[in-house]
């Protein structure tokens, strides 16, 4: 599993297909640095169900 912006979504994919690693992923919204605190909950919570349905079926 992991997690990535959108802006990572081709890199992280390639990645993991070098690495020959067929894991799930949940992105989200970029950029993250400048993300106020309350931004950044709002993006958690919305890719908190994702992650989990991911993990769910891992």
């Amino acid at each position: 599993m992991f997690v990535a912006t959108v802006e990572f979504e081709d890199g992280a994919e390639r990645q993991a297909k070098a690495l020959g690693a067929d894991v799930a992923s949940v992105l989200v919204s970029h950029p993250i640095q400048d993300r106020t605190d309350d931004e950044m909950r709002a993006i958690a919570d919305k890719a908190a169900a994702p992650l989990v349905a991911a993990l769910e079926r891992a």
